[in-house]
């Protein structure tokens, strides 16, 4: 059984390194490590995809940080994975030519989806991810800040005949808060949905969460305030990975 990807995560907010809890703006921490040393850290630990969310990005509706994504991706091996105020062709074309690996759209695809199947259409499943916000089963959009009127459920079966692969899954419940993620909503993704690639986002707490989504065949979590706080470490990271 191949092992669950590990990917480090990297919240900006005016150039730093920060962390939300909820999703809320007024409930962060700001770290003193730059994103740039952040990303060289972890890619020098093995973690070559890196995942970015441009927070000022989300809150503007239109990407706010590219001097920083170009910076990331001149990093020897890394593959950026950036999300944040990708809601026009404009956003997205400048998110890919300033080199990020892969672009998550969010609130284009729960509110323009016609827009997303395009780009699902003219860019491959391989490089636009679905990034879905969820709480209690709802998709949010625009930052957390809105509802978009659509379950999960609904909005992967209306993209999946148009190419998508792999979905970014959040729930904003958990996210920042450190009391695990919602296994019994991964769960039911993998199973329900099989042909899509799950990334576990939100809640990430310990090594044993990890564990215990690998064992459920997840294949891929993302791992961020857990890192910055302590609660995992890069060499148990590394060593589980091995």
């Amino acid at each position: 059984m191949s092992k669950i990807e590990i990917i480090p995560a990297i919240d900006i907010i005016d150039g730093k390194t920060v962390r939300l809890s909820k999703g809320d703006y007024d409930c962060k921490t700001v770290y003193n490590e730059s994103p740039y040393d952040a990303a060289i850290r972890y890619v020098d630990a093995g973690f070559e995809r890196i995942h970015v969310v441009d927070l000022d990005g989300a809150k503007a509706s239109s990407p706010a940080n590219l001097p920083v994504l170009e910076k990331l991706s001149a990093i020897n091996g890394i593959r950026v994975e950036w999300g944040g105020g990708i809601k026009s062709d404009e956003a997205l074309k400048s998110v890919l030519d300033a080199g990020a690996t892969y672009a998550v759209i969010g609130s284009v695809a729960a509110c323009k989806p016609e827009l997303f199947i395009e780009w699902l259409e003219q860019c491959g499943g391989e490089r636009m991810v679905l990034g879905a916000d969820v709480l209690d089963g709802i998709v949010k959009v625009n930052g957390w800040l809105e509802g978009a009127g659509v379950t999960i459920d609904e909005l992967l079966k209306q993209f999946m005949p148009h190419g998508l692969k792999r979905v970014i899954c959040t729930d904003i419940s958990r996210d920042g808060m450190l009391q695990g993620p919602s296994f019994d909503l991964y769960g039911r993704l993998n199973s329900d949905f099989p042909s899509l690639e799950f990334t576990v986002s939100g809640g990430i707490s310990s090594m044993t969460d990890i564990e215990r989504l690998n064992d459920m065949n997840l294949n891929s979590v993302i791992v961020g305030k857990a890192l910055y706080e302590g609660y995992i470490t890069i060499d148990e990271l590394i060593k589980f990975s091995r």
